[in-house]
């Protein structure tokens, strides 16, 4: 082969390798960019959707530039990333550390509130999209921790912008919750086995007072009642659901919030860095 074709060779094997990393770290396009421009640029993939490339831009400005403002705000913006990808455990952990880190800050309301909208919306099922579904015939657990994350943020933030839509959503939630027990107790009840059915109707009437389901509670406990025959018992049971009923005491069904369009936290209160 002649010395031009064998060195023309090289050169090309050199240019391949070197483009495969072989001659070093492969070639970061990212590299040298200010903290502006990787929030920039990490912002503009989560507008248009593109959530993975999101999610890796963010994480590279917090790695280089992790006491800046840029960075608090990535860690926020990242939460919101999941939240839009479906991705809940992702979000609510993305949610938790920047409470950790930041819990004095002007916006850590939002975070209390996208953790909250994470669990509700798994509480109310992937299935709803297409079958409408009594949410208290669910497991009640996500439903738990998004009564809680609004809980927290209701107490926290009062006169928080998110504070009266956490309101709404805990009602619902809560009837929800006591309607879900009343379930537990009906399907006692068909399996015979009155005394579980009676302890979870009492359940009900103790701790979800003012709550739609406390009427069928009190219907489960009378018919409980009969059942193990304890007459008194279902007397009075029937004579405080007559009481209540007469008094129109009994709450009715609290109706489902609105879905909610949760935006991205835009952060005007200060003037970025320019790291």
């Amino acid at each position: 082969m002649p010395q031009t074709l064998i060195r023309l060779s090289m050169l090309l094997l050199a240019i391949a390798l070197a483009g495969c990393g072989v001659f070093g770290k492969e070639i970061d396009p990212t590299e040298g960019w200010s903290a502006a421009k990787l929030y920039a640029e990490a912002a503009a993939e989560l507008d248009s959707g593109n959530y993975a490339k999101a999610v890796e831009l963010y994480e590279k400005l917090e790695a280089r530039y992790p006491f800046g403002r840029h960075a608090m705000q990535a860690q926020l913006d990242v939460a919101y990333v999941h939240y839009r990808a479906e991705e809940p455990e992702e979000a609510i952990a993305a949610a938790d550390r920047f409470i950790k880190l930041y819990p004095q800050n002007p916006f850590v309301d939002y975070a209390y509130y996208l953790k909250g909208i994470v669990n509700y919306n798994r509480s109310v099922g992937f299935l709803d999209r297409y079958i409408p579904m009594d949410a208290s015939q669910r497991d009640p657990g996500s439903a738990l921790d998004a009564f809680n994350d609004f809980s927290a943020l209701v107490e926290k933030f009062p006169n928080s912008k998110y504070a009266e839509d956490a309101r709404q959503r805990m009602l619902y939630l809560r009837n929800n919750l006591a309607q879900h027990e009343v379930n537990v107790a009906q399907y006692y009840m068909r399996r015979d086995a009155y005394l579980a059915a009676a302890n979870r109707a009492n359940y009900v009437i103790e701790h979800f007072q003012r709550t739609s389901a406390v009427e069928a509670a009190l219907e489960v406990l009378i018919e409980a009642y009969r059942a193990l025959d304890k007459p008194e018992l279902a007397a009075d049971a029937k004579r405080v659901l007559e009481l209540n009923r007469q008094a129109g005491r009994l709450t009715a069904a609290q109706p489902k919030p609105e879905k909610v369009d949760l935006a991205r936290k835009l952060w005007e209160y200060f003037s970025l860095d320019e790291n």
